[in-house]
């Protein structure tokens, strides 16, 4: 079997086989070389060009390792043949399908990536909103059905697109005993995660998103939940240090760079072009079509019918900051006066015919989800491990659970000498 390298500026090279191969020269993989991983970051920080092509070779390639440090570990093992009578071929094809999830999670995403998912549809005879998730499981499914299925080497697996599809969603029913997985795919510890922090810190030029990816590998580790007695897996008690630093890391990219006032006020103009140029995107099922949406055809997109939002964009006449509340609200009634009084600055505005954007972006809301999506703490000084919340651990960890609330108001820079006048929260 021939083995292909590709460099990369995070890990070096990356390889992959023939067939993985086929997969990454699909025109829907490929697609992916045309949309960019910070939609505008790069107004901000001009080195953010990076794609989700490169990404997504990314994850392959750290999703494997993880894999890896899991499954070497003999204590590791023990506990999959003993409880879910893996062998070793079971082993080669979860690696491979785990590899497989890794490259394709993020097929599905749209123009400039989280920007323009607000554009979706909702999901047949439902109100809930379709997500780039959605597209992927179709394309995965569709388009890139045969090239899974059909390569020689997959004579040795027999695995199914829908078998990556599902290991991409963490379906519980169809995935069963081996659900577990899915923290490597979609986590707070997931490959993903561990992937953008990295590449992002590295083209946007910062530090916040660098962690320990070498002592991470190392402490990686399975044990037993006490009560379901399921499979799980975590960090082991001695690397919870560097499951925290994870956290952090995470947390200041998101608050100094996902959320710079100045990139947001970009995302603002980039969804109202997109919502100009384009009514709303094809459907999952709608593969041909869809294939032509990436950044290149939706600029295209709105040169032609969002023209004054591209002149703004060109000229730098993005909204400017008016005022900004704390991230952290501690008790309803601060809450309560917080809004009080933007809805005061807000009706002033209004008054004074002055144009306003409030910008409450939801991921603050949840960047660090509670209970079961928290980070497991395996003790093994007891048999297979007692499991523990990484924020039993971590003081830290445990105050950065506290929901944040920031709050921003915009106004166009020809507006805000005069909106200054007025005052702020």
């Amino acid at each position: 079997m021939e083995i292909y390298k590709i460099r990369d500026p995070i890990y070096g090279f990356i390889e992959f086989n023939e067939w993985e191969k086929e997969i990454i020269a699909h025109p829907a993989f490929q697609r992916l070389r045309r949309i960019r991983q910070l939609g505008l970051t790069e107004m901000v920080y001009p080195g953010a060009t990076h794609t989700r092509f490169e990404h997504s070779l990314g994850v392959m390639h750290l999703i494997t390792r993880m894999y890896d440090a899991i499954v070497q570990k003999e204590d590791n093992k023990r506990i999959l043949r003993d409880n879910l009578a893996y062998d070793e071929a079971g082993f080669h094809r979860d690696r491979q399908i785990v590899r497989l999830a890794g490259l394709l999670h993020d097929v599905g995403h749209a123009p400039f990536s989280h920007a323009s998912e607000k554009l979706m549809g909702k999901k047949p005879d439902s109100e809930k909103k379709l997500k780039h998730e959605d597209y992927t499981v179709s394309i995965i499914n569709g388009p890139l059905k045969n090239v899974i299925e059909n390569h020689s080497l997959n004579n040795n697996y027999g695995i199914q697109s829908e078998h990556v599809a599902d290991m991409i969603t963490g379906n519980p029913k169809l995935l069963k005993g081996r659900v577990f997985w899915k923290v490597l795919i979609s986590s707070q510890l997931d490959a993903d995660r561990g992937d953008y922090l990295l590449r992002d810190s590295l083209h946007v030029g910062v530090k916040y998103g660098i962690y320990d990816l070498e002592r991470l590998l190392v402490t990686l580790g399975l044990g037993i939940d006490p009560e379901t007695k399921d499979v799980v897996l975590g960090v082991e008690k001695g690397g919870w240090h560097v499951a925290e630093a994870l956290i952090l890391a995470r947390y200041q990219m998101f608050t100094q760079v996902y959320h710079h006032k100045t990139r947001r006020a970009y995302d603002y103009l980039l969804q109202e072009g997109l919502s100009k140029a384009i009514e709303h995107f094809p459907s999952p099922n709608e593969w041909e079509e869809y294939q032509n949406f990436d950044d290149f055809f939706a600029w295209s997109l709105m040169k032609e019918k969002a023209k004054d939002i591209i002149e703004r964009i060109i000229c730098r006449d993005h909204p400017r900051i008016l005022c900004e509340s704390p991230d952290y609200i501690k008790t309803t009634e601060e809450e309560e006066n917080r809004r009080a009084k933007v809805e005061q600055l807000k009706e002033k505005l209004r008054k004074n015919n002055i144009w306003f954007w409030e910008d409450t972006p939801e991921e603050t809301s949840s960047w660090y989800k509670l209970d079961s999506e928290e980070i497991k703490i395996i003790n093994k000084d007891y048999n297979s491990g007692v499991l523990y919340l990484l924020s039993q651990y971590s003081s830290i960890v445990k105050a950065l659970r506290k929901k944040i609330s920031m709050m921003r108001i915009y106004v166009n820079a020809s507006d805000r000498e005069k909106a200054n006048e007025i005052g702020g929260l």
